[in-house]
């Protein structure tokens, strides 16, 4: 049964920090690219950072460039997103989210954890 479960959201002041963790199980961890999305009211989802089977990483989206980093752990099947001088329009839903590509796309979805920035 291939799970993703996020983890480590809640409400955080302006200019503080969190760290995202997404447990993934069921599924070749190590074979998949992982990404972060998140997605806040009335928005599209928006893709935040993603990090390939091998620890390559994309560039960040704009919105979090300089401010998000995102890591993997393929011993702990983890993907972790530390987020730092937060902002109230980071303020979102977060998504971990599996692919891979082997002539059929495959993905897989977490069930998000919101991320609230407000003092």
């Amino acid at each position: 049964q291939v799970q993703l479960v996020e983890s480590g959201g809640g409400l955080v002041q302006p200019g503080g920090s969190l760290r995202l963790s997404c447990a993934a199980s069921g599924f070749s961890f190590n074979t998949y690219t992982m990404r972060w999305y998140r997605q806040a009211p009335g928005k599209e989802r928006e893709l935040v950072a993603a990090i390939t089977s091998v620890g390559d990483i994309a560039p960040y989206a704009d919105s979090v460039k300089g401010r998000f980093t995102i890591a993997r752990d393929n011993v702990k099947n983890t993907v972790y997103l530390h987020m730092i001088s937060l902002k109230p329009e980071d303020t979102a839903v977060y998504y971990c989210n599996a692919v891979k590509y082997t002539g059929s796309w495959y993905a897989y979805w977490g069930q998000g954890t919101q991320v609230t920035v407000s003092s």
